[in-house]
């Protein structure tokens, strides 16, 4: 170290005499005591090594013994120290620029500096929000060679670690944090300490910014970790997209793949309803020549469970590569056969789990039972239910709330109230705390059973005094009953089993009871056609908070119906909208409902066409609500109108049960015939082989009736049997009835096409003859033959050639061809106008419109 520090400033600068007394120590709160910051101006000029040695400035300075240096070294350091107490930063670098170009290590002078006044003066820069002026200096404090965190205590630390949750909890921008962490971490200070990470992380989900979540993780050694739970938070949020991009990065600068990453973006894609994402990653993983681990093996099970084909395929893989299955991998197969109502595979499954116990491999735990109870409460199996909810206790596995909840639902759908009340009072002398799920499910199982009243006394019960223990069950005797019954199990686990269970049973049990929407909602279902007592149960339910849904409302609605007020339901659904709740298909399905039990299907066909109006999709029981409404048809309008219900009910992917609607199509078909001397139920003598009727049949109905402006009219037969073909004709004919007015003329001929005899199956043969003499013998009408026509190829889809090559002539042998289709020969039969004119001005030809 140089012996001397020479500070240059103008000439007005007056330097500490020598030797220079130790300047006295700073006491802020003393009025008394007397700062060094007037002997020195707040700008400064400083002076480099290469200064020119002539200088009379520098001439003046005079080069003294070790410890007078130390005393101005610490008389500047004082000066420092006393700057950075006013918060005069900008100087205090100054000086240390200054000491440090003068030979000094930054260390020494830092050791001579004054931390509290240092820390004073940082904590009273962070608190008028310089964070940003801070920094700047301590970039050029750290240039200079200074440890900028040792600059600060305990106190600036916390300082800084609340301006940067301040700024954290206002900014708008994800980066703009980022940025600030890497600087601070590039000074030195530890990040990890200052700002949790999660709160950066959800910062930067919640802006969808996942380069800026990359950048934050990137800063720590643990970044593989924080890459997972970003891309984590980001499926959380469904935002598969930035997760994915997070994925990719992850993957980068690694000799082989991370299969934690791996296994995270496949949980992913389960969390962002993605199931045949998380397949192509499995498929790219395995492109890679690397076997993926048991966790990854069960994550995808898991993702994929809706699907048991593919679960059980990619069980089969594990088992190929030489991964053992954990339990967890059983319990995710059990959850498949469950959503897949597959009980007797969930049987083999578990029994299998069972007998590697039996070998110590594995040990069954409370989801494994679990989950094998829920399959057969499903299945309504409850007495097998039962049984595996022994086999559990045998074991020493405790139920918790969803073994409980699964055996009170399989006695519950069965119908056994009395069954599944002894149940729930066995949860709450086990110590189970019951939710709000399985409070619902014994109220449902009452109100289905129709035990009214019950259901509202145990709700009444529950929420004034919350739910009790019972006093009718002793399980502690069922338990000991159940292990005296198996002398070979070991005595171990019958300690174990019996003591959890007295522990379980030793404190009293009173549980609070929170009703939830599910809960009033079952209730207002146990008023029938009380609408006050329903609307009371509503009101309360806003009393506690909670908001009455589209079920709530479609019960009011349901209500109404059942009193037969049909205005009422429809003023209903119109204080539905008013009270903010959109309607949903099970709302205006309900109000549908009400209308056709009323009879009233104007009201019913105009909810319809609202629901199209408002983009809200009709479910199946719309659909059939609908096309079940009529009994019979009275006009073209209403025909109309249900056929094109059906064709919107087909284009959605519905598949309706068309024989009730071809019936009314038919009656409605055959009513043209009433006043010709002829049966209405002409139609119904043939009903033996309506069931061989086909979809075919309504399309062509509907496509007939669908313009019904058209003068030129021609009636394809094609594929239809004779019943079929009967039908359309007349609904052409009736609709060609209807819109002509007394006075109106058919202004074109009526042809009628089908195929010819020899080219019809056996089923549809006989459709020329049944149609002539329909038309000539039933109606009266003039029917002539228009000629035979050969349907072309574009028509038939390519036909065979007709007439035989020169080589099939001289008797060649050829090779083998595919058996193609002889072409189809159409016959056509035409109605002159003349004769439906006079059919139509007939008195016989009118009919009576049934309403």
């Amino acid at each position: 170290m140089r012996d001397a520090v020479a500070i240059l400033a103008s000439s007005s600068v007056v330097l500490p005499p020598n030797p220079t007394p130790t300047p006295p120590p700073h006491n802020p709160h003393s009025q008394s005591s007397t700062k060094l910051k007037p002997l020195l101006p707040r700008s400064f000029t400083r002076r480099t090594q290469s200064a020119d040695s002539n200088s009379p400035l520098l001439s003046t300075v005079r080069w003294d013994s070790p410890s007078q240096v130390r005393n101005r070294l610490k008389y500047y350091a004082d000066l420092a120290s006393n700057l950075s107490d006013d918060g005069r930063f900008t100087d205090f670098l100054m000086i240390a620029e200054s000491v440090v170009v003068s030979g000094v290590k930054p260390s020494v002078f830092a050791t001579l500096l004054n931390l509290k006044l240092v820390s004073v003066g940082i904590r009273r820069m962070l608190s008028e929000g310089k964070l940003v002026s801070l920094i700047q200096v301590f970039k050029g404090v750290k240039k200079l060679g200074f440890s900028v965190v040792e600059l600060f205590d305990e106190l600036a630390i916390e300082a800084l670690r609340h301006e940067c949750h301040r700024r954290l909890a206002k900014c708008d921008e994800a980066l703009e944090i980022v940025s600030l962490m890497e600087t601070l971490q590039e000074l030195g200070f530890s990040i990890k300490g200052l700002v949790d990470a999660s709160h950066i992380i959800r910062l930067c989900v919640n802006k969808r910014d996942p380069d800026a979540a990359i950048r934050y993780a990137q800063n720590f050694p643990q970044a593989g970790m924080l890459l997972c739970s970003i891309m984590i938070e980001f499926g959380k949020r469904r935002d598969l997209v930035s997760a994915l991009t997070v994925f990719e990065v992850s993957k980068q600068n690694q000799g082989c793949p991370n299969m934690y990453a791996y296994r995270t973006i496949v949980d992913v894609c389960g969390l962002c309803g993605d199931c045949l994402k998380s397949r192509s990653i499995y498929e790219e993983l395995l492109a890679c020549k690397f076997a993926p681990n048991i966790y990854v093996f069960n994550s995808l099970m898991n993702v994929n469970a809706s699907d048991l084909t593919y679960t059980l395929q990619i069980y089969k893989q594990m088992q190929k590569v030489g991964v053992t299955a954990d339990l967890a991998s059983y319990n995710i197969l059990l959850k498949s056969c469950c959503l897949a109502g597959r009980v007797d595979l969930a049987k083999d499954i578990y029994n299998e789990v069972r007998k590697i116990e039996s070998m110590g491999v594995l040990k069954l735990d409370v989801f494994t039972y679990s989950t094998m109870i829920k399959v057969l409460a499903d299945a309504r199996m409850w007495q097998m239910a039962l049984k595996i909810k022994e086999d559990m206790l045998l074991a020493g596995v405790i139920p918790n709330i969803v073994t409980w909840t699964s055996l009170i639902s399989a006695c519950a759908n069965a119908g056994l109230v009395e069954q599944a009340i002894q149940l729930f009072e066995e949860m709450l002398w086990a110590g189970c705390e019951p939710n709000s799920q399985c409070c619902n499910i014994l109220l449902h199982a009452c109100v289905e059973s129709c035990q009214y009243d019950r259901a509202f006394r145990l709700f009444k019960g529950w929420k004034a005094n919350g739910i009790q223990k019972g006093i009718s069950v002793d399980i502690h005797c069922k338990t000991e009953n159940i292990l005296c019954a198996n002398p070979n199990h070991e005595r171990d686990s019958r300690k174990s089993s019996s003591t959890s269970i007295l522990k379980h049973q030793s404190f009293p049990v009173s549980f609070p009871f929170s009703p939830t929407t599910s809960t009033y909602n079952i209730l207002m279902k146990a008023c029938g056609t009380d609408y006050f007592r329903a609307k009371a149960l509503m009101d309360e339910m806003k009393m506690e908070g909670l908001s009455p849904n589209h079920i709530s409302w479609s019960i009011l609605i349901d209500i109404f119906g059942g009193k037969g007020n049909v205005e009422g339901a429809l003023q209903i659904l119109r204080s539905m909208y008013q009270a903010g709740v959109q309607p949903d298909v099970v709302t205006y399905t309900t109000a549908i409902k009400v209308c056709v039990e009323q009879k009233n299907l104007k009201f019913a066909f105009s909810l319809f066409a609202e629901m199209k109006r408002y983009q809200i999709k009709p479910n199946m029981v719309t659909y059939n609500t609908l096309l079940r409404a009529r009994s019979q048809y009275g006009s073209l309008q209403e025909v109309q109108q249900c056929l094109a219900i059906y064709q919107d009910m087909r284009k959605a992917g519905y598949k309706h049960n068309d024989y009730y609607l071809k019936q009314l199509i038919g009656e409605w078909c055959e009513g043209i015939l009433q006043n010709n001397n002829r049966n209405k139920g002409q139609f119904v003598s043939h009903s033996g082989t309506s069931p061989e009727l086909q979809n075919l049949l309504l399309e062509k109905v509907a496509v007939h009736l669908q313009d019904i402006n058209a003068e030129s009219l021609t009636i394809d037969l094609q594929g239809l049997s004779k019943i079929e073909a009967r039908i359309v004709v007349l609904a052409v004919l009736r609709m060609i009835k209807e819109q002509h007015s007394p006075g109106d003329s058919v202004k074109d001929d009526l042809m009628i096409i089908f195929e010819d005899v020899g080219s019809q199956t056996r089923h549809k043969g006989g459709v020329k003859e049944a149609i002539v003499k329909l038309l000539q013998y039933d109606l009266g009408l003039e029917v002539l033959s228009a000629g035979l026509r050969v349907k072309k190829d574009s028509e038939s889809g390519g036909f065979e050639n007709p007439f035989p090559s020169k080589d099939v002539l001289q008797g060649r042998d050829l090779p083998p061809k595919s058996p193609a289709r002889r072409p189809a020969v159409l016959q056509r039969l035409k109605i002159k106008k003349a004769s439906l004119n006079h059919w139509l001005q007939r008195k016989g030809g009118s009919f009576a419109t049934t309403s």
